[in-house]
């Protein structure tokens, strides 16, 4: 009588889910709490605790990261920078560029520039053509998750902490939209190059058109509900979880889709958006997910001399083409000098994206996108965790964060609500 009860857990198949979301809690606690405590002690960004709790947990083969990721980690992995990009889409107004083409500008030279250095290094260093086309194109891209979650630790504001978000969130919109279409041609030679753009102008239109229903839906939502309210909150990550679902599998890019949706809606909505602090509790723990897996998966890459050697090299020349391309056509675009050399500092970092990129590229070729992981990974490991650091480092010597010793205040009380 008691048989049905107890024969499950004979089995170690019975106990796989749950201790895969045990150790997943656990992970995530012990990273909220390192967060708190490396900026509680050190002034420094949230993020760096929950980048090194992911890489011990990579180190240790916890947090059940296989490469490529698949399945529920690759869902979730989409779904964070879904919710980091929509929020990056819904504070870009389209009008600005109108009054400051310039800076329009400005996101392409350097995306191109960051592009052809990286192409020229790697090819210098030996690499194949169709692997040196797929770490140029990650390349291009810098992290809106790693800059937006610094911003919010720092509580910071200003034109470069404003111009970094608007060119991380264009240089992503470039890099997802190529990087997606070259999994169809990632196998073949040079010539494939514009068969890559034909594909990038479908995935382009099929993540735009996946955005604008989002975006549609959303605004019908709002004419419901308040902004503020907590079902607005269920609202808006439930559809942009629906979106991260539908848009692969027609053709597009769910990261894209959730970039269009919010650049939509700004349109609609040109007044600052106000984050329901319930989607602001909910994406700060998805936030937190993404970091861990990022940097489970990076520090599991191939370490050895060769990869290891290739990866300085690309995070050299990466920074190095950010930085110079950004002061060259730093002209008419309304920020001094000073300013644009930080916020090109704040253009180092990758993360998600990145790995995002990475991992398709396995999946659409195990050969190809082997090569590309020995020398991606470790380089998106260094650039979260030392890209954290000059984040931090740009936006306090740009004036618009506070140094880390008025920062590091003392434990609030009970009863005391801590911002986020």
């Amino acid at each position: 009588m008691t048989d049905p009860w107890i024969a499950p857990w004979n089995t170690a198949a019975a106990f796989a889910p749950a201790f895969n979301t045990f150790e997943w809690a656990v992970l995530v606690a012990v990273a909220a709490l390192a967060g708190h405590v490396v900026q509680r002690l050190a002034g420094l960004p949230k993020v760096l605790g929950y980048a090194v709790v992911g890489a011990l947990a990579g180190v240790a083969g916890l947090a059940g990261a296989t490469r490529p990721l698949r399945g529920v980690g690759l869902f979730l992995l989409e779904l964070g920078i879904a919710v980091v990009l929509f929020e990056a889409g819904s504070r870009l107004p389209l009008r600005w560029f109108r009054h400051n083409p310039m800076v329009l500008l400005q996101s392409v030279a350097e995306s191109l520039l960051t592009f052809a250095a990286a192409y020229g290094v790697l090819r210098a260093l030996g690499l194949d053509a169709p692997v040196v086309r797929a770490l140029a194109i990650i390349a291009v891209a810098a992290s809106p998750a790693v800059l937006m979650r610094v911003v919010a630790d720092l509580r910071a504001g200003g034109p470069v902490t404003d111009r970094a978000i608007a060119l991380a969130t264009l240089n992503t919109l470039y890099a997802l939209t190529l990087g997606t279409a070259m999994l169809r041609t990632i196998d073949r030679g040079e010539g494939t190059l514009a068969a890559s753009l034909t594909f990038s102008l479908t995935v382009l239109g099929i993540s735009a058109l996946v955005g604008a229903v989002l975006a549609a839906v959303l605004t019908g939502a709002l004419r419901l509900v308040r902004p503020t309210s907590q079902d607005t909150a269920i609202v808006i990550l439930a559809l942009v979880a629906a979106a991260v679902a539908a848009a692969t599998p027609l053709g597009g890019s769910a990261p894209l889709a959730a970039l269009l949706a919010g650049l939509a809606l700004k349109q609609v909505h040109p007044r600052p958006w106000v984050w329901p602090r319930q989607l602001g509790t909910a994406a700060s723990m998805l936030s937190i997910v993404m970091f861990v897996l990022v940097s489970a998966m990076a520090v599991r890459g191939d370490w050895g001399a060769a990869s290891f050697g290739a990866a300085l090299a690309l995070i050299a020349v990466r920074a190095g083409a950010k930085v110079a391309s950004l002061l060259l056509t730093g002209f008419g675009t309304g920020m001094a000098p000073r300013q644009t050399l930080w916020v090109g500092a704040a253009m180092v970092p990758m993360s998600a994206v990145a790995l995002l990129l990475t991992s398709q590229f396995v999946s659409a070729s195990h050969g190809v996108g082997q090569q590309v992981a020995a020398i991606a990974l470790p380089v998106i490991l260094i650039t979260e965790l030392v890209g954290a650091v000059m984040v931090s480092v740009a936006l306090v010597r740009s004036g618009e964060a506070a140094p880390p010793e008025r920062r590091r205040e003392p434990p609030a009380e009970s009863g005391e609500e801590e911002g986020s």
